[in-house]
């Protein structure tokens, strides 16, 4: 796999898993990456709803990715968080595999309770 591949398709993963996310959270009383996020870093990064002063909570990720590439499968992704692996490949004859560890954070505010 390419690196612009492996850069989009990356990217293109983490938004839908964002997306999905907010839909439900916007149901149940939360937000993710609201616009209404307010950042301070003179002491440190602090971020809080500027709307009404409730904290952000920052949550954080990192994933082990593994790709893999072959003579007979066009390739695939898989996510490996734990003792749990997500995604799909296919069976070849020649495979190449590499793996890669992408962080990154997503801010949120928790529904008010």
């Amino acid at each position: 796999m390419k690196l612009k591949d492996f850069v989009a398709e990356t990217l293109k993963e983490i938004v839908d898993g964002v997306i999905e996310a907010q839909e439900y959270y916007k149901e149940n009383g939360g937000s993710i990456n609201s616009s209404s996020i307010t950042f301070r870093t003179d002491q440190g990064l602090q971020m809080w709803n500027s709307e009404n002063g409730q904290p952000v909570q920052q949550i954080e990720f990192d994933v082990a990715v593994t790709t893999t590439e072959g003579t007979e499968t066009k390739g695939g992704i898989g996510v490996f968080v734990g003792p749990v692996g997500l995604g799909s490949q296919g069976k070849s004859d020649a495979t190449n595999a590499s793996s890669s560890r992408i962080k990154f954070s997503v801010p949120i505010l928790l529904p008010n309770g």
